[in-house]
């Protein structure tokens, strides 16, 4: 089996590629367990290939459809999609968001179509591609409205997989993730980056500052819980979807306040007195537009899970990314 991970230098492509290798195998078409034979990274960076002799590690643009005609051969069985321009930049910058959140992934599909081989492709998508008038949890059977050039492109992406899956050109599925937190690195441009910075920084020994109310809902799911869905998510059988691909996967819903005394109860006061709240109209009117907790009975059925609760999430941060020092 060959897999390709776009934005596989990213810090979720890392984790996924890490985790793959370990596991050494992903379920074909069938069910059936398959060894990993080679795992392709392609990024606009170089990736970390692990030391592994099974890592190919590609530079190059997605939405260059030359690139990808080379990336994507009969032999490649399984693509996890997660390559993207997150929420703020592709806002502000509304060109490269459609070059790379949308254009990038109809060259992937048309790709796939022309070879005929029917390859798994996971797609992430987004909380983004909810908004408006939402109702206090948002259902399966909640229209997509999305309030951001992000959430727009993400949307029609997860249109053109469900259809392509339809025609059966490609054996699609797209996970709706939470906002990813916490995040090790640096702060990105993404309207989401304070879910994390107001945790990673602080416990860095660093100062942080909120753009957001502390009243504002959000809904969160760890690291952990990504990848497992990412795995579990490829590996489930398309019978076992049905019609819809899209499937919402289970999260936290915490308030920002509640996230900061998760992060005292972790850590204590010093670490919080690092945080300043300094609202920003822009990013909250985002992340306002996104739904602060959905229906995740669906994905529970399928064997899908979630953290626990927020601290939870703080706990495995520091477990995973510090060494267990705080």
């Amino acid at each position: 089996m060959n897999v390709l991970i776009t934005g596989g230098a990213g810090f979720l492509g890392q984790k996924l590629a890490k985790q793959l290798l370990s596991r050494g195998s992903l379920k074909d078409a069938q069910g059936v367990d398959q060894m990993i034979d080679q795992l392709i990274l392609v990024d606009v960076v170089e990736a970390n290939d692990f030391g592994d002799q099974r890592v190919k590690v590609i530079a190059g643009d997605i939405s260059n459809s030359a690139l990808c005609q080379s990336l994507i051969t009969t032999d490649i069985t399984s693509i996890f999609h997660l390559a993207a321009i997150v929420s703020g930049q592709a806002e502000a910058d509304f060109d490269l968001g459609m070059r790379i959140n949308l254009d990038a992934a109809r060259v992937l599909l048309e790709t796939c179509r022309a070879l005929g081989h029917q390859p798994k492709i996971v797609f992430t998508s987004s909380v983004a591609v909810y908004g408006g008038a939402l109702p206090e949890v948002v259902l399966d059977t909640t229209a997509l409205n999305p309030q951001s050039s992000y959430g727009t492109q993400k949307a029609v992406c997860e249109f053109l997989l469900n259809d392509f899956t339809r025609k059966g050109f490609v054996d699609g599925r797209v996970l709706r993730l939470p906002t990813i937190s916490v995040r090790p690195g640096a702060a990105n441009k993404a309207a989401s980056s304070f879910a994390s910075g107001i945790i990673r920084e602080p416990l860095n020994g660093h100062t942080s500052i909120c753009p957001v109310s502390p009243n504002l809902r959000v809904w969160l799911q760890s690291p952990r819980y990504a990848i497992e869905s990412l795995i579990l998510g490829h590996d489930l059988h398309a019978r076992a979807l049905g019609v819809n691909k899209a499937i919402n996967l289970p999260g936290v819903a915490v308030t920002v306040g509640e996230m900061i005394e998760a992060l005292r109860n972790v850590a204590g006061d010093e670490v919080v007195s690092r945080i300043s709240i300094k609202p920003d109209s822009q990013i909250e009117a985002i992340v306002k537009s996104w739904p602060a907790s959905w229906d995740a009975t669906r994905a529970r059925q399928l064997g899908f899970s979630g953290d626990e609760n927020f601290e939870s999430i703080v706990r495995a941060y520091v477990e995973d990314e510090l060494n267990g020092k705080k």
